[in-house]
């Protein structure tokens, strides 16, 4: 115990005398995040290389540990070969975000950088090999864990949006991984995680609202890394089926931050990479609240999940599984609380029938297109266009073509909302259509009818011939005779079919 509280000091130590010398260096030379008034909120420039006094404290730490008599000094000697295929993967990671904070990169150079650090990491002996109690094959350990750090170096990188929050969230998730550590008596992993500790709190104490020194990505890609690597130890030690989930938990804030980011994005049609103002963060902010309640609260939030963490990892797995649905249940409550539109009204699209509507309506579009292929006469083409006007919802459809007019009112009365749209064929041929205004999938299926009519119908105008001797509205009319007939034929057999009673 004495070698982790050791470790954990120096490296608290370290960082509180480095973190205000660097802050000093790239004030002097200028290298600084200035503020925009958009997404940089703060008020004068500030240097963002947290990353170099973390670095130094926590590898620091560990070279006075080795030169320590204490007994976790023999601990890190023996798993040093381990600690040596790690650090080439550190070492690209912080380079990149390094690299980033001096010069900039544009995104898929950064994430080419996270993806060449989690392979180094995977050929470190990082490696994933099953998630919520299902083992995978073994080549599919390498995508998964690749996806895992990146994941979770960019979870910090986006979070890192207000002063004190990532290093905050970092540390919380820290604490939890050594205390789970301590309790499956892990020694290893608590001896890694210790310096990670003491340099966050050192931090901390300057990149607390108001902040005089950021993180950057030198420092929330490095953070996030070494977290998602802890993440892979933490799992493989678990006593849990559902073992990867009690780390997912521990950097659950985060992690929803990124996931939410990519999901509003996608449904937007945005750059998946695209900077803007929906972070979790930047919603608290808008609805009021002080930047540094809003870092309070998601540290509380934090907490939350911390306690929910190593509770799961403890527990048997049916209890563990009891625990992750109230946990997947508190995560949906803040996700509604947040607020955000676009799950609003997706959630509306999926569950609302608008995708079956959508789906039944493109059925239509494929039968009319069927039907008009084989059309020869405007009659033939109006049959068509008449069903699928019918099924589709339109108050009522006009054919003008080769000089013959239908017309068919589907639903009698005026409507005070609707809307009407023409479609023309050729200078004196057009077809035209009245409906009531309905929703978004509604008006996107009929925007692909109108679309179908155009492509399909027109060139064909010239191949068409006269329908015959028959007027148009004579045909018509025979069309609702027969239609009639056909429902009183049906209502006739239903009759018969009925018991008699006596």
């Amino acid at each position: 115990m004495y070698s982790f509280v050791f470790l954990a000091a120096v490296s608290l130590i370290i960082c509180l005398v480095l973190t205000p010398l660097c802050r000093n260096i790239f004030l002097r030379a200028g290298l600084t995040d200035s503020p925009d008034q958009a997404r940089k909120i703060h008020a004068s420039p500030v240097p963002r290389v947290g990353g170099i006094p973390i670095a130094i404290a926590y590898v620091g730490s560990f070279v006075l540990l080795l030169l320590s008599p204490f007994h976790a000094g023999s601990i890190l000697e023996q798993y040093l070969p381990q600690v040596w295929n790690l650090c080439p993967a550190v070492a690209v990671i912080f380079a990149t975000g390094l690299i980033d904070d001096l010069i900039g990169l544009k995104s898929w150079q950064k994430l080419l950088g996270q993806i060449a650090a989690g392979l180094a990491a995977y050929w470190g002996g990082i490696q994933v090999f099953g998630f919520g109690g299902f083992l995978t094959q073994s080549w599919w350990s390498l995508p998964l864990t690749v996806v895992w750090l990146v994941v979770c170096s960019n979870a910090f990188n986006l979070i890192d949006g207000i002063d004190g929050l990532a290093a905050g969230l970092g540390l919380f998730a820290t604490l939890t991984t050594l205390v789970a550590a301590l309790l499956q008596g892990n020694y290893a992993l608590a001896v890694a995680t210790a310096p990670l500790v003491g340099a966050l709190i050192g931090f901390l104490r300057y990149n607390f609202n108001p902040a005089s020194i950021f993180l950057g990505d030198s420092g929330s890609l490095l953070v996030g890394f070494l977290l998602g690597c802890y993440g892979v130890v933490w799992s493989q030690k678990s006593a849990t089926l559902l073992s990867m989930t009690a780390p997912l938990m521990a950097l659950a804030v985060p992690i929803l931050d990124v996931c939410l980011s990519i999901a509003r994005r996608f449904l937007r049609l945005q750059p998946i990479f695209a900077a803007d103002r929906g972070h979790i963060h930047h919603r608290l902010l808008d609805r009021g609240l002080s930047t540094r309640k809003v870092a309070l609260l998601l540290y509380a939030v934090g907490g939350l999940a911390a306690i929910f963490s190593v509770v799961q990892s403890q527990v048997h797995d049916r209890l563990s599984a009891v625990v992750f649905a109230l946990f997947f249940a508190c995560v949906w409550l803040l996700v509604g609380r947040l607020g955000y539109v676009e799950f609003r009204v997706a959630g509306k699209v999926l569950f609302g029938g608008a995708v079956r509507r959508l789906v039944v309506a493109h059925i239509h579009l494929r039968n009319l297109e069927g039907a008009l292929a084989g059309a020869s006469t405007p009659y033939e083409c109006w049959t068509a266009i008449r069903e699928a006007s019918r099924s589709l919802g339109f108050r009522q459809v006009c054919l003008h073509l080769l000089g013959e007019t239908y017309h068919e009112q589907f639903r009698p009365g005026a409507s005070s909302e609707c809307w009407t749209v023409r479609v023309p064929l050729t200078e004196q041929d057009y077809v035209s259509f009245e409906r009531e205004a309905g929703g978004v999938a509604e008006t996107s299926g009929i925007a692909s009818f109108m679309q179908l009519l155009g492509h399909r119908l027109r060139p064909r105008v010239p191949e068409l011939r006269p329908s015959g001797t028959i007027e148009p509205q004579l045909a018509t009319l025979i069309d609702h005779v027969e239609a009639a007939a056909q429902e009183e034929a049906l209502s006739d057999s239903s009759d018969s079919c009925a018991p008699s009673v006596v």
